[in-house]
């Protein structure tokens, strides 16, 4: 059973290459397990754990539904976003600078095998990152992520998380509004969920700009105590 988890901070990076070095991440995790089985052998299984930054993007789910995304192809272009379709779950979701987003990309049978323990540990590492700026965040029954004010007409969503998972491994993850532009929510019915409101730290706060690498530091705290997991920095770009 490995616990060490390699931390990447891939700086700004575009969407597709993210991806691309994502899957290969992923699929190196899979092959390693399905030669194990097939072989009856027993090799260590690599954690990842990338930070990354990136340009105004669209993201759609799986399972979403497009007619979530009130911007057609011209006013994309006209705002310099681009739009994809994954192969996560959830609806859409927008990333952009100011935003931290993190891809954890785990082999969960060196920590647990359980997909709804892994998404709220995840979202109980930003609630506690949170709660170090004095606020408090919690869980909105039935809507994965993390939120403001559940159960008043004031509820508004500060993080989305959207996930893939095969044979125990994880790819996408988390996006956390920090000094993010929010005006590009309204391009969208953010994660499909209409008539509720969508946040950042800086605009909670009340200020200009809240420096990123504190939250990705007090994100990365709390990521190794929930997980129990030991965390290996690399700076290198890919």
């Amino acid at each position: 059973m490995n616990k060490s988890v390699l931390l990447q901070d891939l700086g700004n990076k575009d969407y597709k290459e993210t991806w691309d070095y994502q899957e290969a991440l992923f699929q190196e995790t899979l092959d390693i397990k399905i030669r194990n089985r097939r072989e009856e052998l027993d090799l260590t299984t690599p954690n990842h754990f990338l930070f990354v930054e990136h340009s105004h993007v669209f993201t759609l789910g799986k399972s979403g539904d497009l007619s979530n995304l009130l911007a057609n192809e011209k006013e994309l272009e006209t705002k310099g976003a681009r739009f994809y379709k994954i192969n996560r779950g959830g609806d859409i979701t927008y990333h952009g600078p100011g935003q931290i987003v993190g891809y954890p990309i785990l082999d969960l049978d060196n920590f647990f095998t359980d997909i709804h323990k892994y998404l709220r540990l995840l979202e109980e590492m930003v609630i506690l990152t949170l709660e170090e700026y004095g606020l408090k965040a919690e869980r909105s029954k039935g809507e994965t992520g993390v939120w403001l004010d559940v159960g008043t007409p004031f509820a508004r969503k500060i993080c989305a998380m959207g996930v893939r998972a095969s044979r125990w491994v994880t790819m996408h993850g988390f996006a956390l509004n920090i000094n993010t532009d929010l005006g590009y929510f309204d391009l969208m019915i953010p994660c499909g969920i209409k008539d509720k409101a969508v946040t950042s730290l800086n605009a909670e706060l009340g200020v200009t700009e809240v420096d990123l690498d504190e939250v990705k530091n007090k994100l990365i705290k709390h990521f190794s105590a929930l997980f129990e997991a030991d965390i290996l920095k690399n700076k290198i770009s890919v």
